[in-house]
C-alpha cells in the first residue's frame, strides 16, 4: 500500500509563507502524477497545484498562480508545495495525493488513487 505523509502546515499570517512536504513510500514515486488538493469547510475539495510524473508540466488554479510552486524531488520520492503571500482565504486542510496513471490529463479529485491525512494551513488576518 502506498502512502503518503503530509508535513509543513501550520499558522501564519496574511502574507506570509509556509512550505508543505509530502513523502510518498515505494519505488514507483516517479511514475505518478502528483497534486495538492485543498479542503475549506462548505466546498468541495480542489487541486491547487499538480505536476507531472516528469516534473515538466505544472497547473495551478488561478486563485493562486503566481503565489504557489509545487515541485518534485524522485531521489527523495517527495513533492513540495511552497506557498508565499498567504491570504486568509488559502485557510484549509491540504492533502497530497498521487495518480497511477502518469499520462492522465486534468485534475479532478477521481483521477487520484493515493491520498495523504492532511495538513492544516490557517492564515490569519
Amino acid at each position: 500500500q502506498v502512502q503518503l505523509v503530509e508535513s509543513g502546515g501550520g499558522l501564519v499570517q496574511d502574507g506570509g509563507s509556509l512550505r508543505l512536504s509530502c513523502a510518498v513510500s515505494g519505488r514507483a514515486f516517479k511514475t505518478y502524477r502528483m497534486g495538492w488538493f485543498r479542503q475549506i469547510p462548505g466546498k468541495e475539495r480542489e487541486c491547487v497545484a499538480g505536476i507531472s510524473w516528469t516534473g515538466s508540466s505544472t497547473y495551478y488554479v488561478d486563485s493562486v498562480k503566481g503565489r504557489f510552486t509545487i515541485s518534485r524531488d524522485n531521489t527523495k520520492n517527495t513533492v513540495y508545495l511552497q506557498m508565499n503571500t498567504l491570504k486568509p482565504e488559502d485557510t484549509g486542510v491540504y492533502y497530497c495525493a498521487a495518480d497511477k496513471n502518469r499520462y492522465a490529463r486534468g485534475y479532478s479529485m477521481a483521477a487520484f488513487d493515493y491520498w495523504g491525512q492532511g495538513t492544516q494551513v490557517t492564515v490569519s488576518s
